[in-house]
């Protein structure tokens, strides 16, 4: 098992495919909802949201999202009740509720990953402008972070309970590719792990996504060498999680269900050469 009932225990153990949902179009976003998980998938020339039970896996209803050009990634808020979806082309969120009612706002960059912080705002990374943007649930711009020149391409930050940020950046073209933790003000870095781009424990090829247990510890989801790797709070390497061998192909996004010991990886074809995802599966594990 991945997380513990006490506090900063880790139990020493992989993660265990249980289940895997049905291929088809590519996954970008996974997100869960009052007992449901929520599949972004780009399917038959547009994108749409299938919902499944997240005890038992079965299909629920599927939501699509008025005026969607290029949804990128997908994550929720209990406390509102709220989902929310990156268009990296139309450079906005849409903010979906359960029912699937859609009020769209602009990001003003291209909106690259999501999370959700304890304040329940919105934290959108937009890649190409190096900046973390915090939204309220009505979409009005908080504040806006321009990380470190030492982080190129981040693709995704979580912040902690502390109010530091933890961000996965490193491009194919990047020859660092690191984990690393900012400071709270987004100026400074104050730790990391990884460097060169390579495929040992401790490097990376595309670090893409992340995943934050209630303990600090960090799931990692390292594209092109096809594994999720855990680190410690302190960004210390401790095991892989999830390896080649139960992925068919690429790990693209990721969703933690702490509460159920349920990992959620999206599992992607990929050419390199067109650089376009073309089909994609679920795969469902227990931590």
């Amino acid at each position: 098992m991945l997380l513990s009932v006490e506090k900063d225990v880790l139990l020493c153990t992989v993660g265990q495919v249980i289940d895997t949902l049905p291929e088809r179009g590519p996954v970008f976003g996974l997100t869960l909802l009052a007992g449901e998980l929520y599949v972004l998938r780009f399917w038959r020339e547009r994108d749409q949201v299938e919902v499944y039970d997240a005890t038992s896996y079965r299909f629920q209803r599927c939501l699509t999202v008025p005026n969607a050009c290029r949804l990128q990634d997908m994550t929720a808020c209990e406390h509102f009740g709220y989902v929310y979806i990156a268009d990296f082309i139309a450079e906005c969120i849409h903010r979906l509720r359960a029912q699937g009612a859609a009020t769209p706002w602009s990001v003003n960059d291209k909106p690259q990953a999501l999370s959700v912080n304890a304040a329940h705002n919105l934290l959108v990374t937009c890649c190409f402008a190096r900046k973390i943007k915090e939204f309220n649930s009505d979409g009005k711009l908080l504040r806006e972070l321009t990380l470190p020149g030492e982080v190129s391409h981040p693709w995704h930050a979580i912040q902690l309970t502390n109010g530091q940020f933890i961000v996965c950046h490193g491009s194919e073209v990047d020859s660092i590719q690191r984990v690393s933790k900012i400071s709270e003000d987004g100026r400074r870095v104050v730790q990391s792990h990884g460097g060169q781009r390579g495929s040992n424990d401790g490097h990376y090829y595309v670090p893409v996504h992340l995943a934050v247990d209630d303990n600090g510890f960090v799931l990692v989801a390292d594209l092109y060498n096809r594994r999720v790797k855990l680190l410690s709070p302190t960004l210390k390497y401790t095991r892989k999680v999830v390896s080649g061998s139960d992925l068919g192909e690429y790990p693209f996004k990721m969703c933690l269900d702490a509460r159920r010991r349920r990992l959620y990886v999206a599992d992607n074809n990929y050419s390199h050469q067109q650089q376009i995802a073309t089909a994609g599966r679920v795969v469902v594990l227990s931590v």
